[in-house]
C-alpha cells in the first residue's frame, strides 16, 4: 500500500535485518499489534546497471532531499554511460555531488532526456522513491511540459500515432502502425516568427516514447530545427540503412530545439504537490527574445 514493488520486497526478504517489529528482525509473515514500530531499511547498491564513477562536471540542482533530486540539465549532457559516453555524462556528475556529501547512489531518472535535451529532470536517490514514480509516470500522473521550435506555423492540436524503432538502426524511432507503441502529444503554438518561418511550442506528452516529440513533429511536417536525427529532407528521412545524421541549418541552433519546461508531480513519500518551472536556455530564448515562460505558470 505504500508503493513497495514485488522487486523490493524480494531485495528485502534477502536482506539481513531488513525488516523489524520493534527492533527484532521478523518473517513478511509477522502480525503487527497495535502500538509496533514497524520499520523497513533499504540497502542501496550503487553498483550495476545505473553505475559511473565520479567525475567533477558541474550540474545544477534545483532541488534535493533525501529521496530525489531536481536537475536542470544543460545541452551535450548524455543521462548514463554508453557507447562514446564513458565519463562526460549526468551519471557521473551525480556521482561527483553524491560523494562530496558523503553519499553514494545510482542515477535513477524518471523522465529521461536526450543528450542534447535542456531542462527539468527528476532522480530518484532511493529504490523505493524510484518505484513509486516509476508508476506514476506510468498511470500518466507526472505532468510534464516542453517547449519546442519548429519550422513552419505549426498551430495547434494533437499527434496520436504509434511509434516504433526504426528497422535497421538502433537509435532512430518512426511512426509506425503495425509495429508501433501507442503514443499521444498535444501541442499548442504560443509565438510565430514569420522572418524565420519557426514556431515556438508548448507541448504535453500523455506518453513516454523514445525520441516522441521529435518524431511526431517530423511526422506531421514540424521538426525541431537543430535535429541531427529527423531533419527536414524527406530522401535522408526516408533512408533505412544505419543511423544517418541530418544536416539540419545550424546557424540558429547547434541542437534539437527541445527544453523540458515544467513538472507537477505528487512528492512520492512525504505526499507533497511538486511544481518546477525552468525559463528556456539562452540558445532557445534568443530566437524568441520576447517570450517570457513565467506566465505560464498558471
Amino acid at each position: 500500500e505504500h508503493g513497495f514493488s514485488h522487486r523490493i520486497i524480494a531485495r528485502v526478504k534477502r536482506t539481513d535485518r531488513s525488516i523489524c517489529i520493534n527492533g527484532i528482525p521478523v518473517l513478511t509473515s509477522a502480525l503487527l499489534g497495535e502500538g509496533d514500530l514497524l520499520t523497513v531499511t533499504l540497502v542501496e547498491k550503487p553498483e550495476g546497471r545505473y553505475h559511473a564513477e565520479p567525475a567533477p562536471i558541474p550540474v545544477s540542482i534545483l532541488w534535493e532531499d533525501e529521496d530525489l533530486l531536481v536537475i536542470n540539465k544543460d545541452a551535450n549532457m548524455p543521462v548514463h554511460p554508453s557507447a562514446g559516453n564513458h565519463a562526460n555524462t549526468l551519471a557521473h556528475a551525480l556521482a561527483f555531488w553524491a560523494a562530496q556529501r558523503g553519499e553514494e547512489y545510482p542515477c535513477r531518472c524518471i523522465n529521461r532526456l536526450d543528450r542534447d535535451t535542456t531542462g527539468l529532470l527528476i532522480v530518484c536517490k532511493n529504490a523505493l522513491s524510484s518505484c513509486i514514480l516509476s508508476e506514476d509516470m506510468k498511470k500518466r500522473q507526472i505532468q510534464r511540459t516542453y517547449l519546442a521550435i519548429v519550422k513552419g506555423n505549426a498551430g495547434d492540436g494533437s499527434v496520436e500515432a504509434p511509434i516504433a524503432r526504426r528497422e535497421g538502426s538502433a537509435i532512430m524511432r518512426c511512426v509506425d502502425h503495425a509495429r508501433g507503441e501507442y503514443a499521444l502529444t498535444h501541442y499548442q503554438t504560443l509565438s510565430y516568427r514569420a522572418d524565420l518561418d519557426l514556431s515556438l511550442l508548448r507541448i504535453r506528452l500523455e506518453t513516454g516514447r523514445t525520441h516522441q516529440i521529435r518524431v511526431h513533429m517530423n511526422y506531421i511536417g514540424h521538426p525541431l530545427i537543430g535535429d541531427f536525427l529527423y531533419g527536414t529532407d524527406a530522401a535522408l528521412i526516408d533512408r533505412q540503412d544505419a543511423d544517418f545524421p541530418h544536416k539540419p541549418d545550424t546557424a540558429l541552433i547547434g541542437r534539437q530545439a527541445l527544453h523540458s519546461m515544467e513538472l507537477r508531480f505528487v512528492h512520492p513519500l512525504s505526499g507533497e504537490q511538486m511544481h518546477f518551472l525552468q525559463p528556456l536556455p539562452q540558445d532557445m530564448q534568443s530566437l524568441f527574445p520576447m517570450f517570457d515562460v513565467n506566465w505560464l505558470s498558471g
